[in-house]
């Protein structure tokens, strides 16, 4: 089934071993991370870490955020992560932790031929504005963090419909579906036209079910729970 679908999958959160197994999976369209997810695989230079995974990505786009809080740092550490390597996109969050909107960075950086992804994007206004911000036939990703706003009560499909429309108005900027809970966000994903979907490993995990055969997946399942009891070794008995 997933040969069927038109929506790209990013590995997200991938570390350099992931990125060197992955780069040559025709599956897999790009990659993406995070200060949170690097920190958690141990990573401590995040120059280092990340010069090595743009050379390794090769021609296939890797998002790399900055780390910088105040506009200006942002803006410069964005120049510096760029010239990393010709597929970099440098990750820009929607706002700062003061709720500064980083729409200006966001104009200049891709006035500059600077690729952006700009993340942590909820609202279909937050979206709108930097849709507006973008540079004409500016090379751009939108994330908008679709798990997120489902987990706030929201309907993603419907939310990530008419962000759609909403990105198609600058011609040239992708839009991302960030931030998925289960394998039929691709599904939807695709369905409304997104162009791109995050993936982080326990999701791939998953893809392989994609499609499968609903009484041939029944009977895996209830081996799969008759082989733990096994090992277990349970007895109603004792």
């Amino acid at each position: 089934m997933l040969e069927t679908l038109s929506v790209k999958i990013f590995a997200d959160g991938a570390g350099i071993e992931d990125i060197r197994r992955l780069r040559d999976d025709p599956g897999i369209a790009g990659f993406t991370g995070n200060p949170t997810l690097m920190s958690k695989s141990g990573i401590k230079s995040y120059k280092a870490f990340g010069c090595e995974a743009a050379r390794l990505s090769g021609e296939k786009p890797i998002s790399l955020s900055v780390i910088a809080d105040d506009l200006p740092g942002m803006e410069r550490e964005a120049l510096e992560i760029s010239s990393w390597g010709g597929a970099v996109n440098v990750k820009i969050p929607v706002m700062n932790t003061q709720g500064e909107s980083t729409a200006d960075v966001v104009h200049r950086l891709s006035g500059q031929g600077v690729s952006v992804n700009v993340t942590a994007i909820f609202s279909h206004s937050q979206l709108q504005t930097m849709v507006e911000a973008l540079a004409p036939n500016a090379k751009a990703i939108l994330s908008v963090f679709a798990g997120r706003v489902a987990d706030s009560g929201h309907d993603p499909e419907k939310h990530m419909r008419e962000a759609v429309d909403i990105v198609r108005r600058h011609g040239t900027a992708e839009l991302l579906w960030a931030s998925p809970r289960e394998i039929y966000n691709v599904v939807q994903a695709d369905q409304v036209g997104c162009d791109i979907i995050t993936l982080t490993k326990d999701l791939m995990d998953k893809l392989p079910c994609l499609g499968k055969d609903l009484e041939v997946h029944s009977l895996e399942t209830v081996r799969m729970f008759r082989e733990s009891a096994q090992k277990a070794g349970y007895s109603v008995d004792a």
